[in-house]
């Protein structure tokens, strides 16, 4: 009987013991630490965390409507009932970024220009209120099961210096935070060291953000608050944010913080590192975003870096339409490798294998949640999956290790999202094509871990790289990959056309600045006031072969259209420029090209090549075309010698193939009336 009971003793605690720790005050968490570029438990098992977010204010706490009157009782008693109605409601959270809110530390009374104004901050009052507040909340939180991630009060003025009294405000913060044994002591507090640094003075005493000597400039701000928190016995985890409002950080690869247990602290919103926003980051200089490969590149440019060394923790983010007005980022969930913030953010994070992340919607959206789903027409902020809890409600489930439903597709899909996977796919020299197995469910979508095996015909248009296609040079090629799904193997073969600069709607982008629009059967474009309209290329476009390129306009130019060229990943670079005026036609020289500041540039990275405009008026582009010489045509003169038999590939003149190698003297059957290229000659069908 005794043995019994100790079996079904043992059974009851397997099956309760997460919601013990969850729920049992006191009940230990597993101690993280930093071991090279993950978060993992004393086990050595990798962890990464999932939550959300709590500021201690007023009016962050539904506008001033709950508390006031600096009532701490009242503050703690709202808060806390938020932590355990979202974990009532299913959340499966692991940790909250607290915010140590200005409002009390500040002098009552005393006016500020924001939160970044420190002018009124009191000593005093912050460590009382340290004590009374931000201390017993993380202990509660811990008590929850959840770690803690604690942030100085207020945010980082625009510009900020080594030594300057924003810095020196900082090291007072938390050189008394990291004496505080109530949490030095306690492994589950995390410390994140500033909230979105701007510009930082560079070594020629300009404020900047991503050049060699901010980087450095940077890298020694932050090392100087750490090396005094050590100094202090603090051996806590220390997230180190990056300059851009949080957003850039491959300075620290080359310039990283020495010590341990030290992780990044970034923000993503929609709109930034390329991604889709409904509207576009003015802050950062972003754009409405180029579906789910501008976004990865832009990720790769500036958060893989540091992924490699550290890990990450996304500690403000979150996204809905803007019709809903509770979300800081508008935009959509969308799909994954296709349009949208959430899908594509959740991907690439899994994919970088290091990224922990939050949502930063208010904690009582989260406690209201109720699971149940919504219907198109009906939607609300709770269940419509183009906001970011519904999805993010589920994920959080797979995360934790949930029983997940059954999916109601799995296939093979492509960046970008736009057909059947079957078609012909169009792509262009300097993108790439990411495939990966994604799983739909009832209004949100995951990715199923499987291993592509890839084969590639024609490497040198095509070449498999690092999990993705990767355009080289124009042509076709066709790939085939194999993989197995619950214990089913598949096989899709997967045919490329490769070509430049096609007018087709997908590829050129209308809105690449301010909203525009784009017809592709007369090359018409209309973009938004001082809008910017063309090609994105995420790996960059290699012209390195060619001397000019060279633009062709047809009608008349109401709007004052330049053609431009950016050899940097960024809207807001230094293009090369050459206007329309009263002229059909411009040339850039490769080979001498300038940027508008001056700047010698390359031709073999290039990034986004299209037109600006006053906007509002209609333009027609005839052709874009590299060149050997400045007086090429697009088209050259159509020729009739067929000697050639071998077969041939046919193209009309946007670069689309349309017939796949058929012999030449049958190139031109059943075509419409237009100019083509087959194999290398072009020719004209009446």
């Amino acid at each position: 009987m005794k043995l019994f009971k100790s079996c079904i003793l043992a059974v009851v605690m397997t099956l309760l013991l997460p919601q013990v720790l969850r729920a049992w005050p006191g009940m230990p968490m597993p101690e993280l630490h930093v071991d090279g570029r993950y978060l993992c438990d004393a086990d050595g098992n990798i962890v990464n965390l999932h939550g959300f977010g709590q500021t201690y204010s007023p009016w962050f706490n539904e506008q001033n409507s709950k508390w006031g009157n600096y009532n701490v009782s009242a503050c703690l008693k709202y808060n806390k009932e938020k932590i355990d109605q979202l974990l009532n409601a299913g959340w499966k959270m692991t940790y909250v970024r607290m915010h140590m809110d200005p409002y009390w530390s500040n002098t009552p009374g005393k006016q500020t220009t924001g939160e970044n104004d420190i002018s009124a901050f009191d000593f005093n009052r912050f460590c009382t209120y340290l004590n009374s507040v931000f201390i017993p909340m993380a202990e509660y939180a811990i008590s929850k099961g959840l770690y803690v991630v604690m942030r100085p009060p207020g945010v980082c003025p625009e510009n900020i210096a080594v030594g300057d009294e924003y810095h020196a405000y900082l090291k007072r913060v938390w050189g008394h935070v990291s004496s505080q044994k109530r949490l030095t002591d306690n492994p589950h507090v995390m410390f994140e060291l500033a909230n979105e640094p701007v510009r930082i003075k560079d070594t020629d005493g300009q404020y900047r953000s991503n050049t060699d000597g901010c980087n450095r400039n940077l890298t020694r701000f932050f090392q100087e608050i750490v090396d005094l928190m050590r100094a202090n016995g603090c051996k806590n985890i220390l997230w180190v944010p990056g300059t851009g409002y949080q957003s850039q950080y491959a300075g620290f690869a080359k310039y990283p913080i020495v010590g341990e247990n030290i992780g990044y602290a970034v923000h993503v919103y929609p709109g930034w590192y390329g991604s889709d926003a409904i509207k576009p980051s003015q802050e950062l200089g972003g754009n409405y975003g180029g579906g789910y490969e501008a976004f990865a590149a832009g990720w790769r440019n500036q958060i893989q870096p540091v992924a490699e060394i550290a890990p990450v923790l996304v500690t403000e983010m979150d996204w809905a339409p803007e019709v809903y007005n509770a979300s800081w980022g508008k935009s959509i969930t969308g799909r994954m490798l296709g349009e949208g913030f959430g899908a594509n953010f959740k991907y690439i994070a899994d994919m970088t294998g290091n990224v922990g992340w939050m949502i930063f919607t208010g904690a009582e959206h989260l406690a209201r949640f109720d699971g149940k789903a919504g219907t198109p027409g009906n939607y609300t902020l709770y269940n419509d999956p183009d906001a970011c809890l519904w999805p993010v409600y589920h994920w959080y489930k797979e995360y934790a290790g949930d029983d997940m439903p059954a999916p109601l597709s799995t296939g093979l899909c492509l960046s970008p999202r736009m057909g059947d996977i079957d078609d012909e796919h169009l792509v262009m020299p300097g993108s790439n094509v990411t495939p990966a197995v994604i799983a739909r469910y009832n209004g949100y979508e995951s990715h199923v871990d499987v291993d592509l095996d890839v084969t590639v015909d024609n490497p040198d248009v095509i070449a498999w790289e690092n999990g993705s296609f990767v355009s080289r040079s124009v042509g076709g090629a066709v790939a085939t990959v194999r993989y197995s799904v619950a214990g089913k193997s598949e096989c899709k073969e997967l045919r490329f056309n490769s070509t430049v600069f096609p007018f087709v709607t997908g590829y050129f982008n209308p809105s690449i600045w301010e909203t525009g629009s784009f017809d592709p059967a007369t090359h018409s474009i209309v973009t938004g006031q001082y809008g910017f309209a063309g090609w994105q290329y995420s790996s960059g476009l290699d012209l390195s072969k060619y001397n000019y390129l060279i633009a062709e306009m047809e009608g008349p130019n109401e709007c004052g259209v330049s053609f431009r060229v950016f050899d940097q990943n960024n809207y807001w670079s230094d293009p090369a420029q050459v206007d329309f005026k009263e002229s059909s036609r411009v040339v850039i020289d490769l080979n001498r090209m300038k940027s508008t500041g001056g700047r010698t540039m390359s031709k073999s990275h290039i990034y986004i090549v299209g037109f600006w405009s006053y906007g509002g008026k209609t333009f027609r582009i005839k052709n874009v075309f590299p060149a050997m010489t400045p007086d090429a045509a697009g088209i050259d003169d159509v020729v009739a010698d067929r000697a050639d038999d071998t077969l041939v590939d046919v193209y009309d003149i946007h670069g689309r193939r349309v017939k796949s190698r058929v012999e030449p003297e049958r190139a031109c059957d059943g075509l419409a009336p237009g100019i083509y290229i087959a194999g290398k000659r072009k020719i004209l069908v009446k």
